[in-house]
């Protein structure tokens, strides 16, 4: 009876160690699921917080644009850290510039007004009947009319001891005289042009090579050179000679400019002269 009995606890011991078993790994098995089932809805999460990044990221091109704005080698960079030494050639370059600039608004308008005189003169002023005549019909400030008045002036100036001096002389001289007062009066002004049109390089040189001497100094103070120590100096000896340049070019292209306008002009004076004198001459005889 015992034996039956072992051998039933025998026959029963497998099947309740295999349940036992089984208990145990149902545990495991649920714990290693579980984190493949929390890190899936992490990973499902991961692409909606994606599009999130580019919305932080917006206010960079308004830092991009605040620093074009805030350029430190700009020119009003220059002026702000140069030193008095750049900041007077820079003011002589601008004096310079002004200067060349108000002289040819100047002159090509007086070259223009007496364009217009030469016109009304040859319009009028041979069509009177008497000097004295085509001398009321010109404008009081025409250096035409003042050529007119010389030669008047010259006829009735003829005594004395310039009566002495044949007519034609004399007529001839004071006419002369007044068309080289009027060709001085044209070229007032262009020695300016001339002198910006050669000094200003050579200014613009100067602040050059101050900018230069600035980069050296940076340079061994630091010790090192490295491009935010040589930049600026350098930046401001360019700009220098950029700026030379820009006011030399206008200068000399407006002085040859003018000076040949002056002399289409002047012809015209000088024709009206030479006129005038065989009018006048050819009048005398007749009175």
């Amino acid at each position: 009876m015992l034996f039956n009995t072992n051998q039933i606890v025998r026959s029963l011991a497998g099947p309740v160690l295999l349940a036992l078993f089984s208990l145990g790994a149902v545990p495991a098995i649920a714990q290693s699921t579980a984190p493949a089932t929390v890190a899936a809805p992490a990973e499902a999460a991961a692409p909606a917080a994606a599009p999130a990044a580019p919305v932080a990221a917006a206010p960079a091109p308004a830092a991009k644009k605040s620093e074009a704005a805030e350029n430190p080698y700009g020119i009003e960079a220059l002026w702000k850290t140069s030193d008095a030494v750049a900041k007077t050639v820079l003011i002589m370059l601008l004096i310079m510039s002004v200067s060349s600039w108000y002289i040819l608004i100047v002159k090509l308008l007086e070259q223009a007004k007496i364009g217009r005189q030469s016109k009304s003169a040859a319009k009028d002023f041979w069509t009177a009947g008497t000097v004295q005549q085509g001398c009321a019909k010109l404008d009081a400030n025409s250096p035409f009319r003042f050529i007119a008045d010389a030669g008047l002036e010259a006829t009735k100036q003829h005594d004395g001891l310039m009566g002495h001096v044949p007519l034609n002389d004399w007529v001839t001289m004071n006419i002369g005289r007044s068309v080289e007062r009027i060709q001085a009066s044209m070229q007032s002004g262009l020695s300016v042009l001339a002198t910006v049109g050669s000094i200003s390089p050579f200014v613009g040189l100067f602040g050059t090579v101050w900018g230069i001497y600035h980069a050296l100094t940076a340079i061994g103070i630091s010790g090192q050179a490295s491009i935010d120590k040589v930049a600026g100096p350098v930046g401001e000896a360019l700009i220098m000679t950029a700026i030379g340049l820009a006011v030399a070019v206008p200068a000399v292209l407006a002085y040859n400019w003018l000076v040949g306008r002056n002399k289409a002009v002047m012809s015209d004076v000088r024709a009206f002269g030479s006129d005038l004198h065989a009018v006048i001459l050819g009048s005398v005889k007749k009175a």
